[in-house]
């Protein structure tokens, strides 16, 4: 006889992990061809910035419009209407394709957690999605805004929360950023720079369960840690024409000197060291972030492939790249446990243990 749910102990898996992007492809020579027309009179000329593109290791990502708009000045308000509606259809298939995968209706679904950064939605993305797909009109909607590339881990410790609150409900995260909409044609600053060099589009969708019949990874402890007198490491300012990208140059340094104690007493606390851990499941904020994260972690160049491969064909994606590597690393059957690690603003760094089947 099955236990009651107040003797049970709920259990978070994995049930379905999902991802998707818009159509347009951005070449990164194209993207610098376009980078050197527009940035050649400024900071020294362009050929003084042109490795950051190069650096970047950074081959295609995907956009939501095509090349060519990103060549004229656009209001805020043009970028958010365009934000509203390929949000809206980017989350709808990835939800459905998620919801295919574990064989269910969207009647199905209990509570939407939803993360992004990009835009301003009220009323929010779930609510708008609501109106496309048939979730039942009791679904419980979590949108969660402002969490910057930290997002994946945080939603998708949020959803399992959700899932340990309920355990007899399924809980749906959606994952969805445009971040290539935030480029501003006016800025010629060096972190609208960098921005162009590596933002794309994507999004992601989980599906979380402790029911009985769930099946999938389980989804482990999940730990916080925000700096003091960090608010200028990340971020956005809001102007005129749109989301002004905020980005430190020491957040390489940041990782390399301040990450790696945290990420050890989290793993202590959970009975681990970073030699039990079968792989690196981290967000690749640029090239110099893994290279520092293989530091901290004593990993060997290259180690962190799944990493590396989502930044070389979908470059930062904000909040929806950590599910992407997520994934690559289900796809590939690694060993577990996982660590996934996150850094955002706040700053923000966000971890979580995942265990495999």
């Amino acid at each position: 006889m099955p236990l009651p749910d107040l003797y049970r102990v709920p259990t978070p898996r994995l049930t379905a992990l999902t991802t998707a992007w818009p159509p347009h492809i951005l070449r990164q020579e194209d993207v610098a061809a376009n980078g050197a027309e527009m940035f050649a009179t400024t900071h020294g000329g362009f050929k003084r910035l042109e490795p950051i593109y190069r650096n970047a290791l950074i081959e295609t990502r995907h956009s939501c419009v095509p090349i060519e708009w990103y060549l004229q000045p656009h209001s805020f308000a043009e970028r958010n209407r365009l934000f509203l509606d390929n949000a809206v259809a980017l989350m709808a298939e990835s939800a459905q394709t998620a919801l295919d995968a574990a064989g269910l209706g969207a009647d199905q679904i209990d509570t939407i957690v939803t993360v992004c950064s990009t835009g301003i939605a009220t009323p929010s993305l779930d609510a708008r999605l609501m109106q496309v797909m048939p979730f039942r009109p009791d679904v419980r909607r979590v949108p969660l805004f402002g969490l910057g590339c930290a997002g994946g881990v945080m939603g998708l410790a949020r959803a399992a929360e959700m899932a340990k609150a309920y355990p007899d409900s399924r809980v749906l995260l959606l994952v969805v950023e445009l971040c290539a909409l935030t480029f501003r044609y006016q800025d010629r600053s060096k972190s609208n720079l960098v921005a162009t060099a590596l933002f794309g589009d994507g999004a992601a969708a989980a599906i979380v369960s402790c029911r009985d019949d769930a099946t999938g990874p389980v989804l482990g402890a999940s730990h916080e840690h925000t700096w003091p007198d960090s608010l200028d490491v990340m971020g956005w300012d809001v102007e005129n024409d749109g989301l002004k990208v905020v980005f430190s140059r020491d957040i390489p340094t940041l990782v390399q000197n301040d990450f790696r104690p945290i990420a050890e007493a989290f793993l202590g606390r959970n009975g681990l060291t970073a030699g039990d851990v079968g792989g690196f499941v981290c967000h690749p904020g640029g090239a110099k972030v893994i290279d520092a994260l293989e530091g901290v972690f004593a990993v060997s160049p290259g180690e962190m492939r799944h990493t590396r491969d989502v930044l070389r064909d979908h470059g930062n994606m904000s909040s929806a790249t950590v599910l992407f590597v997520l994934k690559a690393a289900l796809d590939g059957a690694e060993p577990g446990p996982w660590l996934l690690t996150t850094l955002g603003p706040g700053f923000t760094t966000a971890l979580m243990l995942v265990h495999p089947e």
